[in-house]
C-alpha cells in the first residue's frame, strides 16, 4: 500500500521497489483465503462457528472424511454478459468478487459424527458438534491359581 505522500521514496532504487512489494504483499491488508473460526467447549458437546459471508447455503459442503470434518464454499460469478445486457452500457471498471473459495478441515475424532448439526444464518455457518460418551474402562480382577 501506498502511502499518502510520496516522500522519501526514491523511484531508481531497486531495493526500496522489493521493500514495497514485500511489504504489500505480506500485509494484512491483503485478505487471507480462509473462513475465520471459533470453536467452544460446551461441556458436552463443541460449538464451531465459521465466518462465510456473501456465500448461499447451497455453496457450502460439510463433508467427513475418516476422522476431520472438512467445511469448504465456493462462489462463481458467471453472469458477465447477463450484468452488461441488464445494466446497458455500464460495465465493470475493476470486479474482484468474482470468485472465491474456502476450505478447512477440522480433527474430530472425540465427536459423536452421527449427531452433528449445522445451521447457515448471516454469513456464519454454526455446527454442533456432540462429544463421544467416553466410557470407563472395565477393570475386573482375575483369580490366581
Amino acid at each position: 500500500m501506498y502511502g499518502i505522500t510520496p516522500f522519501g521514496r526514491n523511484p531508481f532504487n531497486l531495493f526500496n521497489v522489493f521493500n514495497e512489494l514485500d511489504r504489500d504483499f505480506f500485509s494484512d491488508s491483503m485478505q487471507v483465503n480462509s473462513c475465520r473460526t471459533d470453536i467452544r467447549d460446551k461441556g458436552e458437546k463443541y460449538v464451531m462457528e465459521s465466518e462465510l459471508p456473501g456465500f448461499e447455503k447451497e455453496d457450502i459442503s460439510i463433508d467427513i472424511k475418516d476422522s476431520y470434518l472438512v467445511i469448504s464454499a465456493e462462489r462463481r460469478n458467471n453472469n458477465e454478459k447477463n450484468d452488461s445486457e441488464k445494466n446497458g452500457s455500464e460495465k465493470y471498471i475493476r470486479r474482484e468478487r468474482s470468485y472465491s473459495s474456502y476450505k478447512r478441515s477440522f480433527d474430530i475424532s472425540d465427536v459423536d459424527t452421527d449427531g452433528i448439526n449445522a445451521e447457515y444464518k448471516n454469513g456464519v455457518l454454526t455446527i454442533d458438534l456432540p462429544k463421544k460418551k467416553h466410557e470407563e474402562p472395565v477393570t475386573k480382577r482375575l483369580e490366581i491359581k
